[in-house]
């Protein structure tokens, strides 16, 4: 039995290895692998390589705080936090001291960076706010996730105390979602005019998105400059349109970790998966999100008591991975 794996693949992965840019073509190749090939397991050793061999062996842990949970009337089909949804029918704003109790835990658990995401209808004035807050409260980096914005309003988060903003063009932009992508891509590059950084993830990832779908957003993340990217899957909650659809594995999950991996090359200051899990921290993701707060997957209002990983359970997972979640940032 031969353990060599196919000349074209070793071609691909030659070039990835070093941070090189990946055609479409070559990273379609790539997608389109057997999951129980030598080549994925190849593919996964690559990515490995190239982040550990970039990022040193840090772990990043980037705490997001959902701030509040609505109907929301944007009804993304893939977002628990939706009106069609059903799973929430009350508006609630967490108080500043809630928001302040979770920053203070993740300060003192090591978290990298606080996420801030609120629902697209959310007072952008109390967006700013609390960011002013936590600035003088908390020595974290400040990372915005909200609605799309224009400069006036990047420079206020700025003045505010935010470094980051996450955001992403999402699978399904414009059917699944009410918004439009060439507008989402507008507000990256608002990020960039500002000097905020752009943090992205190609999501929310499902069975039904196709190899071609996934591939272009990853291409766009390196087009666009994004200070990280990576792969999150889409949670079905109870109810969600999409459960006919299933959800990707998360051994597939990795996979595509590794395809998005060598996309990014050597442009990229980490690489994330979400949720948390073991396996995509062998396959070039060494990011992670813990979540407090509101979040589009669970159906609890604070999923710290429901889906949630804490920071320092990520920071246990990285550990078993052999990353070291106690180094500084290299995102900041």
């Amino acid at each position: 039995m031969s353990w060599k794996i196919s000349l074209g693949v070793e071609q691909i992965l030659d070039k990835g290895k070093d941070g090189d840019a990946l055609t479409r073509d070559e990273a379609l190749s790539l997608m389109h692998l057997e999951l129980e090939s030598r080549e994925t397991y190849a593919l996964m050793e690559c990515a490995n390589h190239l982040s550990r061999t970039l990022f040193g062996t840090k772990g990043e842990k980037h705490f997001h705080i959902g701030l509040n949970v609505e109907p929301c009337p944007m009804d993304c089909s893939f977002c628990a936090l939706t009106r069609q949804a059903g799973v929430f029918t009350e508006k609630i704003d967490f108080s500043l001291d809630q928001i302040l109790s979770w920053a203070r835990q993740g300060e003192a658990e090591g978290a990298d960076a606080f996420n801030l995401m609120s629902t697209g209808t959310f007072s952008f004035d109390s967006l700013l706010e609390i960011g002013r807050n936590l600035k003088r409260e908390v020595n974290v980096p400040l990372v915005a996730n909200a609605r799309d914005i224009n400069h006036t309003e990047g420079e206020m988060l700025v003045d505010a105390g935010f470094v980051g903003f996450y955001h992403a063009v999402r699978l399904g932009e414009g059917k699944d979602t009410p918004f439009n992508p060439e507008r989402r891509i507008q507000t990256i590059r608002v990020l960039h005019d500002v000097g905020l950084k752009w943090m992205n993830c190609v999501e929310p990832v499902g069975p039904e998105h196709t190899a071609e779908e996934i591939v272009d957003l990853m291409l766009l993340a390196r087009r666009e400059k994004a200070t990280y990217s990576g792969i999150m899957r889409r949670i079905n909650f109870p109810g969600s349109p999409m459960e006919r659809f299933g959800m990707i594995s998360e051994r597939r999950m990795a996979q595509m970790v590794a395809v998005s991996r060598l996309v990014m090359g050597d442009t990229v200051k980490a690489h994330c998966t979400h949720e948390p899990h073991s396996l995509s921290l062998i396959a070039g993701a060494n990011l992670l999100f813990p979540e407090v707060g509101s979040s589009p997957r669970d159906g609890k209002a604070d999923t710290g008591e429901g889906r949630g990983k804490s920071v320092a359970k990520c920071a246990a997972l990285f550990r078993e991975m052999e990353w070291d979640p106690d180094l500084p940032s290299n995102c900041f």
